[in-house]
C-alpha cells in the first residue's frame, strides 16, 4: 500500500458529529458523549475506506486569528460571544459540544492520533501547511470549502468533502473544482475573495457572484491581472470595473485573509497509522468504558489495525 496522509479538519467534523448523534447519548455520569462517539465512527470509516498510512487531527488553536479580524474586522465576527483581548475570543459553540472537547482530545491521544494546532492560527493553516510539506498524497477531510485552494491532483492532493453527510462523500480533485465553479483550484482562493463568505464575515466585492467571479479569473488569470485590467478600463465593462476600482481596500487586504497558510513552524508527521499494542489498547478501552464510548470506540481501535 502505498504512502497517504489524512489531515481531519478536527472542528468540522466534531461539528458535524455533535448534530449528527442524538444528544441521548450520554456518559454514565450523565455527561453527553455524542460528539465523542460521533467522531471516533467517523475517524473508523474514513480509515477504513481510504486507508491512510499517516493521519493528524488538525486543531484550532486560535479559530479567528487577531491578525486576520486587524484586516477584516467583520472575519467570524458572528460567531463571537465573548471578547477576550488577549485572545482568542469565545466562540460560540453549544455547551453540550463544548464539554466534550477535553474527552474528544484524550480519545484521539488514546487512539495514537497526533492533535497539531499552531497559536494564533487556525487548523486551515496546519492544514495547508502541512499538505504543503508533504512527501506523499494527502487526504484533506472537511466540509469546508476554503479548503479547496490547496487540490493539487500533480502532487496527489485532494479533498473529502463532507458537506452532504458521511454517507455521500465527495472526493474532490481538480476536475471536481473547475466542474463546479469554474475555476483551477490555484484560482480558488481569489474566487472566493471576490465572491465572499457570509459563513466567514467575509463581505466580497458587492455585485460580483460566482458567475461574474469565475469569468474574471478565466479572463485574467488571477486577482492581480483583473485589479490591473480594472485600473487600465481593459477587458470588463464600465459598470464592473467601477465594482472592482470600489472595492480596492478590501481587495488589497482580503487574499491574506482568505488564503490559508503554508508554512509554519510544524513537521510532518513520521510515525504511521498503527494498530494499538495491548497496553494501549487497554487504555483507549478502558477510557470508553469509563465515558461510554462503547462500540465506537470499538470501531476506531478496529479500523487502526486493519
Amino acid at each position: 500500500m502505498s504512502d497517504r496522509l489524512m489531515l481531519l479538519d478536527t472542528a468540522s467534523l466534531y461539528f458535524r458529529a455533535f448534530y449528527g448523534v442524538p444528544d441521548k447519548v450520554k456518559a454514565p455520569d450523565g455527561s453527553p458523549v455524542n460528539a465523542v462517539r460521533g467522531l471516533l465512527d467517523i475517524v473508523a470509516k474514513l480509515v477504513t475506506l481510504y486507508e491512510p498510512t499517516h493521519i493528524v487531527a488538525c486543531w484550532d488553536d486560535d479559530w479567528r486569528p487577531q491578525w486576520r479580524v486587524d484586516l477584516i474586522p467583520s472575519y467570524k465576527a458572528h460567531r463571537v460571544v465573548e471578547i477576550v483581548p488577549a485572545g482568542p475570543d469565545v466562540e460560540e459553540v453549544p455547551d453540550p459540544l463544548e464539554a466534550q472537547i477535553p474527552l474528544i482530545r484524550e480519545s484521539l491521544t488514546a487512539l495514537g492520533i497526533p492533535i497539531i494546532g499552531v497559536a494564533a492560527h487556525e487548523a486551515d493553516d496546519v492544514i495547508g501547511t502541512l499538505a504543503t510539506l508533504a512527501s506523499m498524497p494527502v487526504d484533506i477531510v472537511t466540509g469546508d470549502r476554503d479548503l479547496f485552494q490547496l487540490i493539487d491532483d500533480e502532487r496527489g492532493i485532494r479533498v473529502i468533502y463532507t458537506a452532504r453527510g458521511m454517507s455521500n462523500l465527495d472526493t474532490l480533485t481538480e476536475t471536481s473544482v473547475v466542474a463546479k465553479y469554474s475555476v483551477l483550484p490555484s484560482q480558488y482562493a481569489d474566487f472566493a475573495t471576490m465572491r465572499g463568505d457570509a459563513s466567514d464575515g467575509l463581505p466580497g466585492v458587492p455585485g460580483v457572484g460566482e458567475k461574474t467571479a469565475a469569468t474574471l479569473l478565466q479572463t485574467h488569470g488571477d486577482l492581480a491581472g483583473i485589479r490591473s485590467a480594472a485600473e487600465a478600463g481593459e477587458g470588463m465593462s464600465a459598470g464592473l470595473r467601477a465594482k472592482i476600482l470600489a472595492a480596492s481596500l478590501y481587495l488589497d487586504v482580503a487574499p491574506t485573509v482568505v488564503e490559508v497558510a503554508r508554512s509554519l513552524d510544524i513537521a510532518p508527521p513520521t510515525d504511521p497509522v498503527r494498530a494499538l499494542d495491548p497496553s494501549e489498547a487497554d487504555v483507549a478501552v478502558a477510557l470508553a468504558q469509563k465515558w461510554n464510548l462503547g462500540s465506537s470506540m470499538d470501531r476506531a481501535i478496529a479500523s487502526l489495525g486493519r
